[in-house]
């Protein structure tokens, strides 16, 4: 049987980051990932790093995770881009307002600009734009390399990773956890949930029920194309992130949803919210209607009722910990796992952390 001090389960950008903040705590740890490292949310998502769709609450965890990647720099496809978000109409614009006027309360350096000064820097966009705003720091990572690099930081460290390795079973007991896969038993002091859509799942294990939901978000890649699109484009209601790639491809999201449950594996792309997602993509960016769109796929995001992370001890079971469902994980990630590390290191986190008995409810 193998022995570590600490057991992370899942090796996303939240588990990754963790995991070597506790190893250069002097933990023992190692990481088990039911696919590859990187492979399900944070290497299927469009790599968008917004400030400006990022909730006010969770502004200063999105603005130190926005710094690891510019660190991470070339190795990831980092491009600081600036980004804009755009109204359509005088509904949208009161929203844009709204919202934004709370983010930059929050510290987000966003600012507003006028129609004339997004179409001078973006000539490309439509001219149906009501309004805007704007953040020099927003733009964009290529999540496809995410996993390589994640992988290159846990060698680095020294940290044992085994990739596919699904858990099984969990036991817990004195001293400690056996956590079961199919390649190898492993006897943990103290184990962390950070498998995303999966942490449910695996939570149960342990007799807890956590009350995580999971949306189907859809990404589509277009064909490469002139290049048209300088900076990171979003719409007021958070429907839409539209960026263009070093190579001429455009990726298109805004969470439009598929279908499928983390139980029966990889979701699946649903036409109809496809096409309404390019339709709003295409209203913004003209040109579009002459790209032709060659591929869709779907990543699974884990959400509580509050919409805010678990990242804490998980209730009822000492020694084990949950980090997952941070919305805008991609960017808050690097921010969070370290700081949910600090905790089981026994050390004050520098930002509060995010208790997951408050979605438990007690009978």
């Amino acid at each position: 049987m193998t022995r570590c001090d600490l057991a992370v389960i899942g090796a996303g950008i939240m588990g990754v980051t963790a995991a070597l903040r506790a190893a250069a705590g002097g933990m023992d740890v190692i990481v088990l990932e039911r696919g590859g490292v990187g492979a399900e949310a944070t290497g299927v998502n469009a790599g968008t790093l917004s400030l400006q769709i990022k909730r006010v609450a969770l502004m200063p965890y999105a603005l130190r995770g926005h710094d690891w990647w510019r660190r991470a720099g070339d190795a990831v496809g980092f491009h600081e881009t600036g980004g804009y978000t755009l109204a359509f109409n005088a509904r949208e614009q009161a929203l844009l307002e709204e919202r934004m006027q709370l983010k930059i309360g929050a510290g987000a350096p966003i600012t507003f600009v006028s129609p004339a000064q997004v179409r001078a820097a973006e000539p490309a966009l439509g001219d149906r734009i009501a309004a805007a705003s704007y953040c020099a720091v927003d733009g964009q990572a290529d999540s496809t390399r995410s996993g390589v690099y994640l992988r290159h930081l846990l060698r680095d460290a020294a940290i044992d990773l085994r990739e596919h390795a699904p858990v099984v079973g969990i036991e817990s007991g004195d001293g400690g956890f056996v956590v079961r896969t199919a390649q190898v038993t492993i006897h943990a002091k103290r184990i962390l949930l950070a498998c995303g859509a999966w942490t449910r799942t695996v939570a149960a294990m342990l007799g807890v029920a956590l009350p995580i939901q999971v949306r189907v978000n859809t990404v589509t890649a277009t064909e490469r194309g002139p290049m048209l699109l300088r900076s990171a484009i979003g719409h007021a209601t958070g429907l839409l992130t539209l960026k263009q790639k070093d190579n001429g491809s455009f990726l298109i999201g805004g969470g439009w949803q598929g279908r499928g449950t983390p139980e029966t594996g990889r979701g699946e792309v649903v036409a109809e919210t496809m096409l309404q997602n390019l339709r709003l993509a295409r209203f913004a960016l003209p040109a579009l209607a002459n790209v032709r769109a060659v591929r869709a796929w779907t990543g699974f995001e884990a959400f509580v009722p509050d919409y805010y992370p678990l990242a804490g001890a998980l209730p009822g079971v000492p020694g084990a910990f949950v980090l997952a469902c941070v919305r805008g994980g991609y960017t808050i990630g690097p921010c969070i796992g370290p700081l949910l590390a600090d905790l089981m290191l026994g050390r004050e986190p520098e930002l509060p952390l995010f208790d997951p008995a408050r979605v438990l409810v007690t009978p």
